[in-house]
């Protein structure tokens, strides 16, 4: 900061000798012009505000195709992630998320057990999955498209997050803002490698999951 004053002072000095040698008129305009170039480079810029996950209203959860014909729901317990936002700026929107794969749920102990197996995430070996964003890449109104590098096990690939936020709150002395967000990954680029071919000749377990984010932050 001690830098960025000296070279504004500096800038002024130099622009109010340049003026000192122009006419009255112009002399005129370039001080006033120096002025406004001062105080412009003045103002300090507004930080990102740092918002933290509400977990007890807010879900990161998926859903895979099971013999071609229904769904398999589940969903992450265990999460953080720490989230700058500048107002409600959507272009400002930066994330840096952890999920414990441990912390895996579908409502069944011994798919949950195989899901935490090296057949899938190898919990045991690589027990957090992380998300960080690169960029907001575009806007349209409440709806955006977040890019950023999911890492699974030991790969990472870069995916978008298609978005919607819905708006803010106050509970209390909290101001809080609501996010959604979904993504489809495939999950044989993440090294989740196990298959098992029906009778028909379909997967047991499809290779597209989609990844459903619903998320209630508060301002730190």
């Amino acid at each position: 900061m001690l830098i960025r004053q000296v070279g504004i002072l500096s800038a002024g000095s130099e622009l109010q000798r340049f003026s000192s040698h122009l006419p009255h008129p112009m002399k005129i305009r370039a001080l006033l012009f120096a002025s406004l170039l001062l105080v412009a480079f003045s103002i300090p810029t507004e930080e990102p505000s740092s918002w933290s996950i509400d977990v007890a209203h807010s879900s990161i959860s998926f859903k895979v195709r099971h013999l071609g014909i229904s769904n398999v729901r589940g969903e992450f317990l265990t999460y953080d992630a720490e989230i700058l936002m500048d107002g409600t700026d959507l272009s400002t929107l930066a994330v840096d998320a952890t999920i414990e794969t441990t912390s895996i749920d579908t409502g069944n102990e011994r798919r949950d057990n195989h899901l935490r197996s090296d057949d899938f995430f190898g919990a045991e070996e690589f027990p957090n999955m992380t998300f960080t964003s690169t960029g907001v890449t575009e806007v349209d109104g409440d709806e955006f498209l977040l890019a950023g590098d999911l890492t699974i096990r030991d790969v990472t690939k870069s995916i978008v997050l298609e978005g919607e936020f819905l708006g803010t709150a106050t509970m209390g002395d909290s101001e809080r803002a609501g996010f959604e967000a979904t993504a489809t990954v495939n999950r044989k680029e993440f090294n989740l490698s196990w298959d098992r071919l029906t009778e028909a000749g379909g997967f047991v377990v499809g290779h597209d999951v989609e990844i459903i984010l619903e998320l209630e932050l508060i301002k730190d």
